[in-house]
């Protein structure tokens, strides 16, 4: 059960992802691309001003992409602290010298817990998706804090 779980929200992040990459990323992309191929047509530039400037195309995409990794990363730290005290609170259950019935019960409630923790991460993609397009149309996305 747990491994479908896994997959359940491994499945959604990767259509997050894959929703971002067409809305917004690759279009980020493309621009990068174009923007450094002309700092590389200047052939007046010395070799520093052409890497500088190949690195200012960069920037905007890095950023979105710094941007989106720490918001996902949020997200599946906010799951793991959930499963964390679904497994916490089963332990606590179990006691000194369990039962294998103790031990079975435990292992369901766990179970059930940890399907409750991805059902509720998984109804907040929606928001944090339609709030993740809202700053890259934004085009300036944050910068990184951490």
């Amino acid at each position: 059960m747990v491994e479908a779980q896994k997959y359940r929200i491994e499945q959604e992040m990767t259509n997050l992802v894959n929703e971002l990459d067409r809305s917004y990323l690759r279009k980020m992309q493309g621009d990068m691309h174009r923007c450094a191929s002309k700092c590389c047509d200047d052939q007046q530039s010395s070799l520093e001003r052409v890497h500088g400037c190949i690195e200012n195309c960069t920037i905007q995409l890095n950023q979105a992409n710094n941007y989106v990794q720490k918001e996902m990363n949020h997200l599946q730290n906010r799951l793991q602290r959930c499963v964390m005290d679904c497994n916490d609170s089963a332990r606590d259950r179990l006691g000194p010298d369990p039962s294998q019935e103790t031990i079975d019960k435990c292992t369901i409630e766990f179970e059930k817990c940890a399907v409750k923790c991805v059902d509720k991460h998984i109804a907040l993609i929606p928001g944090m998706l339609k709030a993740m397009k809202k700053v890259l149309a934004s085009g300036k996305p944050p910068p990184m804090t951490e």
